[in-house]
């Protein structure tokens, strides 16, 4: 059995073909950040027969079963990214569209703090700088 097919099943999903490939292409993508018709593009370039109906819904279904994550960036529309076990925060150039991942231990750690200045936990966040190349 492949890797695929071994995640669709343990995330309860059927094992079906547009799947396979869908799944596929979000693994192997160079780009962890892909628009439904970024995946779109890439199954019609291996020649794939899979509509952009089938993407989306595909993706939301990846996105039910904790498969994939849904980042709705200002500006932009949806891209999705593989879902792991690291925790990373984002930035996004507002001219290029450009998604870069980073993580900083100061950055988390002072999020910490403030919530706990405030008498709270976190349980999750998302932090996402917007940016823009600097002029030489």
């Amino acid at each position: 059995m492949s890797a695929e097919n071994s995640e669709l099943r343990k995330a309860g999903l059927k094992v079906t073909l547009p799947r396979v490939k869908i799944l596929n292409i979000l693994e192997s993508s160079d780009s962890h950040h892909l628009s439904a018709e970024d995946v779109y593009k890439k199954l019609l370039d291996a020649g794939d027969d899979v509509g952009l109906a089938t993407v989306y819904r595909v993706l939301t279904q990846f996105e039910a079963a904790g498969l994939v994550l849904r980042h709705n960036f200002e500006g932009g529309h949806a891209v999705f990214e593989m879902a792991g076990d690291e925790h990373h925060d984002h930035m996004v150039c507002t001219q290029s569209g450009e998604v870069i991942e980073f993580f900083d231990e100061v950055i988390e750690e002072r999020q910490k703090k403030i919530a706990a200045d405030y008498g709270y936990d976190i349980v999750d966040h998302s932090l996402t700088l917007y940016v823009k190349p600097k002029k030489s």
